[in-house]
This record gives structure tokens, sequence and C-alpha cells, in this order.
């Protein structure tokens, strides 16, 4: 298999562990709530394992923009339906913003192989 292929892969569940550990601070309640408490040290811990697979391949600077703005992105659409939280219109174009990073890092980088 593509060596760059798994580093992805490795990527995307690094992501989807930080996303789900972010969303169990909110019912952690500032840590007072043990089992959401809990989650947040798993998830976290499952996260960074996976991001530090994932350096393997992809250049520390390049994965960390692209778990940093896709984590960014995915949160804040947790907030907006699980969490019933609202985004104005500057949050929306910051949103934006961090969306075109990512897409310009994983079109038009060469730093690694796609």
């Amino acid at each position: 298999m593509n060596p760059v292929l798994i580093g992805y892969s490795f990527l995307a569940l690094a992501i989807i562990f930080e996303v789900l550990g972010t969303t169990f601070l909110v019912k952690s309640e500032q840590f007072t709530r043990l089992v959401p408490t809990l989650m947040v040290a798993i998830l976290y811990i499952c996260s960074f394992y996976f991001l530090t697979q994932t350096l393997k391949t992809i250049p520390l600077g390049i994965a960390y923009a692209i778990w940093g703005g896709v984590g960014i992105v995915l949160t804040a659409i947790i907030g907006l339906v699980l969490f019933k939280q609202s985004i104005d219109i500057p949050a929306a174009a910051g949103i934006a913003l961090i969306i075109g990073g990512v897409v310009v890092i994983n079109v038009f980088s060469t730093s690694v192989g796609h």
C-alpha cells in the first residue's frame, strides 16, 4: 500500500479522535464529570498516537495544518448541530479561509507526494 495513503489514513483517524475528544470537552463540564473527562483523555491520546504515525510520511507542518484546519471546521459543525451554537459571518468567513488553506496545501503543495 502507498505510504502516503497510509499517512493520510492515520491523519484522518487523528482528526476524528481529536474532534470527538473536543466534543467531550463540552460534556465534561470543565472536567467535573468523570466519564466525559476520561473520554477526553482517551480520545486525545488516540489522536496524538495517530498523528505521530502520520509523521512517518507527511511533514510536520503539513500534517499539523491539515489536522488543525479540518479539526476546526468539523468542531464548528458539531457546535452548530449538536450544541446549537451560532456562527456569525466573520466566523464563517474565517472558517472558509481555513478550508481554503487546507485545499491549497493539498492541491498545490509539493511537500508530500499525492
